[in-house]
């Protein structure tokens, strides 16, 4: 009797510290500093497209040129010291998917989800790649020959936006326009759905 009251008394113990660890850890908890979003917008019948990002703050900071470099990243030991383009957002890949097939400025991409990467210039237009790879973190481990769709756009300047923001613009039932809004740059590419 004595060693059962004894195990039950020790359970009890091991019990009530993995109490006292769980809510230690659930108080070092904090809200990400770059937030998930995400931005859907329905076109033609029944098309979707479906935006999943997270959002960095300027927060003071330089973005074009500095936090975010022209041209591609320097390679560090997350990329295999290979050079990579922007995740277009931070923290996890930047996604977009498509229910039907569309037209991204007049180029053919499938239904799918895509990866979303860019490689920002200084003067020039910036390339903007969807990835057939959708499921990496940022862009450390892009791979060109994953390229589903690689397209060039020149950036608009914009009023200033504190928080990383995709939208959708200049609606006409079959297309629009989306585009990615961060400092005081604006990058957008028009969507078509195609239909027969």
């Amino acid at each position: 009797m004595k060693r059962s009251k004894m195990m039950h008394v020790f359970l009890a113990a091991i019990f009530a510290l993995f109490l006292l660890n769980t809510n230690a850890w659930s108080q070092d908890k904090k809200p990400r500093p770059s937030p998930k979003a995400m931005s859907a917008h329905s076109i033609g019948l029944d098309g979707k497209i479906t935006i999943k990002y997270s959002r960095p703050g300027v927060k003071g900071r330089t973005i074009w040129g500095e936090l975010v470099p022209y041209g591609l990243a320097e390679g560090n030991k997350y990329s295999d010291n290979k050079p990579y383009p922007w995740r277009a957002g931070a923290n996890e890949n930047t996604t977009i998917e498509f229910n039907k097939d569309v037209t991204v400025n007049g180029e053919a991409l499938a239904a799918g989800k895509y990866g979303i990467h860019m490689i920002p210039t200084e003067n020039d237009g910036w390339t903007i790649i969807f990835s057939n790879n959708n499921a990496i973190w940022g862009s450390y481990a892009y791979n060109q020959e994953e390229d589903a769709l690689r397209i060039t756009v020149k950036p608009q300047t914009a009023e200033h936006q504190e928080w990383l923001l995709y939208n959708f613009d200049n609606y006409t039932g079959n297309s629009t326009d989306v585009f990615m809004h961060w400092e005081k740059l604006k990058v957008a590419f028009t969507v078509t759905v195609v239909t027969n």
